[in-house]
């Protein structure tokens, strides 16, 4: 019996305890603003219409997608505002058409079903929706299309918003995007990541062939595959550390530098970045050639913070630009560990498309740094000893 039960229970990764509580807090929030905000609306309405509903059930499914899923393809922001639309059209529409409650709630179902799959915009909860739509009585039917723009798209738009807010507040990009993007450098090489192992065409050929809908996004799907064959090359690596061939003598800039000074040292020294440290030499930024060139103004040689970057300052919450290495510094920067393997500071700068990583200790503090000339040379160097290491 419990070899049965066991077998019944989803094959899922279990998330942490974090995750698990940032998803119920959110869902929570959602819900009760969301309902707060459409009994106040239903409050003003009550005497236009008095049946006005205020939140409709299928907004709690919605919720456990928007807040604990919100990377599936099933939580965008087109799928509930598409498909809770759509199912409410369709709905309404077979309701008056079809007088059978059960022949219209199947009618209601696929043909809510096969628009979705159409437009792009496929969500559960919008079947019950339409389920509403057909078996919620008197004062659903006698809404009409009203059932369209209230309850349906007011909930929608709400918790909509509200998930908007809160999951990126609380470190979960959404709209969703894949966590890797490879840098474009406008030509027509793949990135490094992807000239190894399956191509993307492998991939779209496959699910192709599936032919089925999946419940992850197709470049996150492709992420996870490449991320597991990056992380099979690492088991089979050895154990060459990030300590053993990082530069130590490593040059850096604080954050009140000016920028003239910092691209000074960069021209004289043959730098292309520098590792930004507070009082305490902790790493809290990098500066690069790059930087230079995409984010100050070049006025007779000099580099200035113009007016475009100042409004980008300005909108992320950053303190007024004075010509510093903070005003274009990269901050956060991704850093590594002395004692990480060589093959992780690979894996990084294949996934991210960097160039340089700083080496920290645990207290944050600079203790070398990392660069991709440094990773090739290594590697020749254990190629041409053979002796197995990476």
């Amino acid at each position: 019996m419990l070899s049965m039960l066991r077998r019944m229970l989803p094959d899922t990764q279990l998330v942490s305890k974090t995750e698990r509580l940032r998803a119920s807090s959110g869902a929570l929030l959602g819900i009760l603003i969301t309902g707060l905000v459409a009994g106040l609306v239903a409050g003003l309405a009550v005497g236009l219409d008095p049946a006005l509903p205020a939140l409709i059930a299928p907004m709690g499914a919605s919720a456990v997608l928007l807040f604990a899923v919100p990377a599936s393809p099933l939580a965008q922001p087109w799928s509930i505002l598409g498909g809770n639309t759509v199912a409410a059209i369709t709905g309404v529409s077979v309701s008056l058409l079809v007088a059978d409650p059960f022949v219209a709630a199947a009618l209601a179902i696929g043909i809510a079903i096969g628009l979705m799959m159409t437009l792009r915009c496929l969500h559960p909860p919008s079947g019950a929706i339409a389920l509403t739509a057909v078996l919620g009585g008197p004062s659903i039917h006698d809404l009409g299309y009203t059932f369209v723009i209230w309850p349906v798209l007011g909930n929608s738009l709400a918790l909509l918003a509200l998930a908007l807010l809160y999951n990126n507040v609380t470190g979960r990009r959404y709209p969703h995007r894949a966590s890797l993007a490879p840098v474009d450098h406008r030509t027509r090489d793949p990135a490094p990541i992807q000239r190894i192992g399956f191509s993307s065409d492998d991939l779209d050929e496959v699910l192709k062939d599936y032919d089925a809908f999946l419940d992850i996004d197709r470049d996150d799907l492709e992420s996870i595959l490449r991320r597991t064959e990056l992380r099979s090359y690492r088991r089979r690596a050895g154990d060459l550390t990030c300590k053993e061939i990082m530069s130590r003598d490593v040059v850096a800039v604080a954050p009140d530098e000016s920028l003239r000074n910092a691209h000074v040292i960069m021209r004289s020294r043959h730098l292309k970045a520098l590792p930004v440290t507070n009082d305490a030499a902790e790493v809290v930024g990098i500066i690069t050639q790059t930087d230079f060139l995409d984010k100050p103004n070049w006025i007779k040689g000099e580099p200035t913070i113009g007016f475009r970057h100042r409004l980008r300052l300005i909108a992320q919450g950053a303190s007024a630009a004075n010509g510093t290495v903070k005003d274009i510094m990269t901050s956060p920067v991704k850093t590594i560990r002395p004692d990480a393997s060589l093959s992780d500071a690979i894996i990084m700068f294949a996934e991210q498309g960097l160039h340089y990583l700083p080496v920290v200790a645990e207290n944050r503090k600079m203790a070398g740094i990392l660069s991709q000339s440094d990773v090739l040379i290594a590697t020749l160097e254990a190629a041409t000893k053979g002796d197995g290491r990476l």
